[in-house]
């Protein structure tokens, strides 16, 4: 069996439109291409951004990411200004961002961005950034996040669950064999992730057995570097991640030019065939073996500085993000 057998429920498509795949274990479908809501944070203006949401919409893309620290929380209340009125027609998605913090706090930061993103329920809430050898135990602990979700989970205020992370393969799996039910994991997932502390042969097929979405990220690197430096094209480092076993591939998006690229792959996706996928991870290899293509798993570039101040752990000083939170540069709201 193909991973796109048509008879598995993995992808629907219908010429034309973007193909959708099941969520997990769960009666729901959502779009193979999803959008990032970090890099809607960086979008030129607020009327950019809503540009953006809607022509994504129109598009046919309905899984829409977010977290609670994106850009101090610009980027929900884009999206949520984005969504007004339109919020019926996608499956949106957040982050809780404790980071090791009570469930108390996780629900303070639940109700926050509920209302940023102008809607009184999430499709989905995730645990963000598990990303130290210590943050799974935290999460566990009693009084902790997942406490949190279940108790949300009962109030209706959230349908599904999952976390998130982009560091290690192993904290991922310290996260799933203690055994808490999620719907969800997110990881990074690319060419380069093939062959380089990947979460493709060490995660993912564990999330598969479990019967969780599976939900991609940084296909292109986080911030297209392989892409830039003519290591990669785009459409390749797309239709490679969208043709492993995942429910989405979630996107940044920016700009409207961005975001038309990224759908016409996602409209005329073609699975690779198992030797392609192989031949590019062996074109990347020699590139993927120092991490410069993903430097979120070995520098602190990538680390948003709500997840490393809890820790006590030092900041990134260049990172826009860290700037903002001090104020160093003015925040576009």
């Amino acid at each position: 069996m193909s991973l796109f057998d048509p008879d598995s429920g993995k992808t629907a498509k219908t010429d034309g439109e973007i193909p959708k795949r099941a969520f997990g274990r769960h009666d729901v479908k959502v779009s193979i291409l999803g959008l990032g809501g970090h890099h809607l944070g960086e979008a030129e203006s607020v009327e950019t951004a809503i540009r953006i949401v809607h022509e994504a919409i129109d598009a046919g893309v309905n899984f829409f990411d977010n977290c609670w620290e994106y850009y101090n929380g610009r980027a929900e209340n884009w999206m949520g200004r984005a969504l007004k009125g339109k919020r019926d027609k996608v499956f949106l998605m957040t982050k809780v961002c404790t980071h090791g913090r009570s469930a108390d706090l996780a629900l303070e930061m639940l109700e926050e961005s509920l209302r940023r993103l102008g809607t009184d329920h999430l499709d989905l809430w995730q645990v963000h950034g598990v990303s130290f050898d210590n943050d799974p135990a935290l999460a566990y602990k009693k009084g902790g996040v997942l406490e949190a979700f279940d108790r949300a989970k009962k109030q209706g205020k959230v349908r599904f669950v999952g976390f998130t992370g982009h560091k290690d393969p192993a904290v991922h799996l310290d996260m799933l064999e203690r055994d808490y039910k999620f719907d969800a994991v997110q990881m990074p997932l690319n060419p380069f992730d093939g062959t380089f502390r990947s979460f493709e042969k060490d995660v993912l097929p564990a999330v598969n057995k479990r019967g969780m979405a599976a939900l991609g990220m940084k296909s292109l690197g986080g911030k297209g570097d392989p892409i830039k430096k003519g290591v990669l094209k785009v459409e390749e480092a797309l239709r490679y991640a969208m043709s492993l076993p995942v429910t989405t591939t979630i996107c940044g998006v920016e700009s409207l030019e961005i975001l038309r690229q990224n759908v016409a792959v996602a409209r005329g996706f073609v699975p690779m065939t198992p030797r392609e996928m192989q031949a590019l991870r062996n074109h990347c290899a020699t590139f993927a073996a120092d991490g410069r293509f993903e430097t979120y798993k070995v520098s602190i570039r990538y680390d948003n500085p709500e997840a490393r101040l809890p820790h006590h752990f030092p900041l990134d000083p260049t990172q826009r993000e860290v700037k903002e939170l001090f104020g160093q540069t003015p925040q576009s709201q």
